[in-house]
C-alpha cells in the first residue's frame, strides 16, 4: 500500500478512474487487491481485503488499514513505498497485518505503477497470505540451529573420546615389547587421522553437501603436517566441483588417510613421501578419483612388527559409503574410486 502522502499533496481528478467492471472483477479475484491515484490516496480495496480486515471500504480508504500494520513493520513499509512512488517503479514488500480476529499474518504485498500514454496514474497492488511459508521458515531456522549445536556437541565429545583413545595406546605402547611398539605408533596415527578427518568434516562450510576439492585440499594440508612433516606432500588436482555427502565425505577421508599412512609405514623416516589425488567430477557422470601413492626412494616392505593392512581398511571404508574401489595406489595401478550416484533429496535446487 501507498505511503502516507501529505494533505497539501492531495488532490485533482485521477484521469484514469476506476470502472464499475473493474470493481467487480477485483471484488471476484480470490486475493487482497488495493488501488491508489496518482497522489497516493488509496481509492479501492476489494471485497478479499474487507473481509480480511473486517474494515468497511470507506474505513479503508481513509487510512484505517495502516492502524492494523505491525509496529516493527510500519517505518520500514512506509519508506519502501515511498521510494517507489518517487521513482514510479514496481515494489514489494513482506509485512505482517492485523486480521479481524486480532492475528498478525504475514502478506506479500506486490504494487506496480499504472501508466497511460506516459502519464502516472497510480498503483495497482496484489496481497498473498504466507504466514505458512515465514513459519516454516523460522521453523526450519531454529531446526537447523539446533542442528548445528547437536553436530558440534557430538564434535567436542568424539573429539575428547579420540584424544583419550590416543592417550591409552601411546601407554599401551610405551609398556608393550620392542617388537609390537611399531603397532602401536601406527594405530595411535590411524586415531589421530580420524580425528583429523571429523575436524575437516566439521569445519565444512555446509556440512549438508561438502565441496570435494576444497575439502580434500585442506585434510591432504592437515594429514601432510601430522607425520614426518615437509617429507609428505598431497596434491589434489582434477575437473569439475563435486558436491558430496557428509558419509561420502567421512568416507573418502578415511581412505585418504589410510594411503597416506601406508606410504610412511612403508617407508625409512628420512624418505619423502607423494600422494596425487585426481579428481573427475564431469558433468552427468558419475564423480571417480585417482590416486597414486610414492616416494622419492625405494618403499621397504614395511617397518617390523607394523602390518601392512592398507587394502583391507580401505575396502571396508569404501564399503561403508557404496564406494567402488579398485587398484593398489601404484603408478602402474591406480586406487580408482566411483562414488555413489547422489540422491535426488540430496542435489542443490538450481539457481
Amino acid at each position: 500500500m501507498a505511503a502516507d502522502i501529505p494533505a497539501e499533496a492531495k488532490g485533482g481528478p485521477d484521469a484514469f478512474d476506476l470502472g464499475d467492471g473493474f470493481r467487480r472483477f477485483a471484488d471476484h479475484v480470490p486475493l487482497m487487491m488495493w488501488r491508489t491515484d496518482d497522489r497516493g490516496r488509496t481509492v479501492h480495496h476489494n471485497e478479499c481485503w474487507l473481509r480480511f480486515t473486517g474494515r468497511s471500504l470507506s474505513e479503508e480508504i481513509e487510512g484505517g488499514w495502516r492502524c492494523g500494520l505491525h509496529p516493527d513493520d510500519f517505518e520500514r513499509h512506509a519508506r519502501i513505498v515511498a521510494e517507489a512512488f518517487a521513482a514510479q517503479e514496481s515494489f514489494t514488500i513482506e509485512y505482517r497485518l492485523r486480521r479481524h480476529d486480532g492475528a498478525y499474518r504475514w502478506l506479500l504485498d506486490t504494487g506496480r505503477p499504472l501508466q497511460e500514454n506516459g502519464a502516472f496514474h497510480g498503483y495497482l497492488g496484489s496481497c498473498f497470505d504466507i504466514t505458512d511459508r515465514k513459519n516454516a521458515e523460522e521453523e526450519s531456522a531454529r531446526a537447523l540451529i539446533e542442528k548445528e549445536t547437536l553436530l558440534a556437541e557430538i564434535y567436542h565429545r568424539v573429539r575428547n573420546n579420540l584424544q583419550v583413545m590416543v592417550s591409552l595406546i601411546g601407554l599401551y605402547g610405551r609398556a608393550a615389547p620392542e617388537p609390537c611398539r611399531g603397532s602401536f605408533d601406527a594405530l595411535g596415527q590411524r586415531v589421530r587421522a580420524i580425528a583429523l578427518v571429523q575436524q575437516h568434516l566439521h569445519e565444512a562450510p555446509h556440512i549438508a553437501s561438502i565441496d570435494l576439492q576444497d575439502y580434500l585440499r585442506r585434510l591432504a594440508s592437515g594429514l601432510g603436517n601430522l607425520r614426518r612433516p615437509g617429507r609428505i606432500g598431497v596434491i589434489v588436482d582434477g575437473i569439475g566441483n563435486g558436491l558430496v555427502e557428509p558419509r561420502t565425505a567421512n568416507a573418502l577421508g578415511m581412505i585418504v588417510a589410510e594411503v597416506v599412512a601406508e606410504c610412511l609405514d612403508a617407508t625409512a623416516e628420512t624418505v619423502s613421501c607423494s600422494i596425487a589425488i585426481t579428481i573427475d567430477a564431469s558433468a552427468g557422470a558419475p564423480v571417480r578419483l585417482s590416486i597414486v601413492s610414492g616416494s622419492g626412494e625405494a618403499a621397504a616392505a614395511g617397518k617390523p612388527g607394523v602390518p601392512m593392512l592398507g587394502p583391507r581398511l580401505i575396502a571396508a571404508y569404501a564399503a561403508q559409503a557404496e564406494i567402488e574401489v579398485s587398484g593398489t595406489a601404484t603408478a602402474a595401478d591406480p586406487l580408482l574410486l566411483q562414488l555413489p550416484e547422489v540422491r535426488p533429496a540430496f542435489r542443490p535446487a538450481a539457481p
